[in-house]
């Protein structure tokens, strides 16, 4: 994916198992686990390009997030600060080869980062 484009939408949830036997029933998205990522189930739409995760709710992730492809999060990061937004989160590793951040823009919206390429099977 090119810089700018939205990898894929968090959807914090309480309970994987009814998340996973919700979302699969009633958009008919394919959901699956990979190694490494257990707790995180990611959902595949049928249109098979749009996806993410079902990510653990926590009390700072409360709606569903965005991710967004950046060329450099370092970078992306200064020009959030620089633009009047905040980062929440700094740049974290996935794996090897791939990082994220959260950052907020000045409404107050969550927007996440990605840079990299994670290998899921």
């Amino acid at each position: 994916m090119a810089h700018g484009d939205i990898t894929h939408v968090d959807i914090p949830v309480a309970d994987t198992q009814r998340a996973t036997e919700f979302y699969g029933a009633l958009f008919g998205w394919r959901i699956e686990t990979y190694p490494g990522f257990e707790d995180y189930p990611m959902w595949q739409a049928p249109n098979e390009v749009s996806g993410g995760g079902l990510a653990p709710r926590s009390e700072g992730f409360t709606q569903p997030r965005s991710t967004v492809e950046v060329d450099s999060i370092e970078k992306t990061l200064a020009d959030v600060e620089r633009l009047g937004g905040k980062v929440l989160a700094g740049k974290s590793p996935i794996t090897e080869t791939s990082w994220w951040a959260v950052v907020e823009d000045p409404d107050g919206n969550q927007i996440g980062l990605y840079e990299g390429v994670t290998e899921t099977s």
